[in-house]
């Protein structure tokens, strides 16, 4: 099958795009989204998405990790409005569908804002959190996240068995001061270390949130391996929040074809 696909990449988290709007790429399973995702012998990605037709929102994003599993992912979405707009389909301010229901962006030059999903509830473990923001995501603080050995430990946790089956992801947060955090995130789905991950830095910026009681409408930075995220979002006591955004940066990088 020769596939005509488009590179994005939203702060260093990179995805393999495809129209799928007339259907044309249905039949690129499990075994095709692991070679098209492969560093090596493939194009090379986090994830990759299809753009499918809706039948009452602008589109479907059809999310895959690189191993071809399912989930949600934050930057994958602000990538795939970016390249929505680039198809045609206006997105100064669109909704669109995905795994975890609607969702509503908009595009300003190459900066998208994503609503994200209202978040109930937030677990404490110890001194950690766990929280879900579409793709569950484990919290935990430390004093500087460049001495943390992200793979071994990331891959420990998400291994518990806890976690085992569903999968967890793993971010470690560092405090920089009360208005930035510097986050970095082990994937579930990757099984690595990214450069960037949308819900993780969601998640992390909600508990920090909860941790510091904020009670105010804020917006934080978050620094990132792969460039600079923001989170704005409104307090509602006991661990809920609503009006979460993520916002950043959404870039195209190349396209071409691929025989799969």
């Amino acid at each position: 099958m020769n596939i005509h696909f488009y590179k994005y990449q939203g702060t260093g988290n990179d995805f393999v795009m495809l129209d799928n709007r007339s259907g044309n790429y249905d039949a690129v399973g499990i075994k095709e989204i692991q070679k098209i995702c492969d560093r090596r012998f493939g194009i090379g990605a986090d994830g990759l998405i299809k753009i499918n037709e809706h039948p009452t929102l602008a589109f479907e994003m059809d999310y895959y990790n690189s191993d071809g599993s399912k989930s949600f992912c934050g930057n994958g979405a602000r990538c795939t409005v970016a390249f929505a707009n680039l198809l045609g389909i206006n997105c100064d301010h669109v909704h669109f569908w995905a795994i975890d229901g609607k969702h509503s962006a908009k595009l300003s030059e190459q900066k998208v804002a994503l609503e994200m999903k209202d978040v109930h509830e937030i677990h404490q473990i110890h001194q950690d959190f766990l929280l879900h923001t579409g793709s569950p995501h484990y919290i935990e603080f430390v004093e500087n996240t460049e001495l943390v050995e992200v793979f071994n430990r990331g891959k420990a946790i998400r291994n518990q068995d806890t976690f085992k089956l569903e999968g967890v992801n793993v971010n470690f947060v560092q405090i920089i001061n009360e208005n930035e955090l510097y986050v970095r995130t082990y994937e579930r789905g990757v099984e690595d270390e990214t450069l960037s991950c949308g819900t993780g830095v969601t998640a992390a910026v909600l508990a920090y949130a909860q941790k510091k009681n904020i009670s105010s409408t804020s917006t934080v930075k978050v620094k990132t391996l792969g460039g600079l995220l923001e989170v704005s979002f409104l307090p509602k006591g006991n661990g809920a929040f609503e009006e979460i955004q993520l916002i950043g940066p959404a870039v195209h990088v190349f396209k071409g074809e691929i025989d799969v």
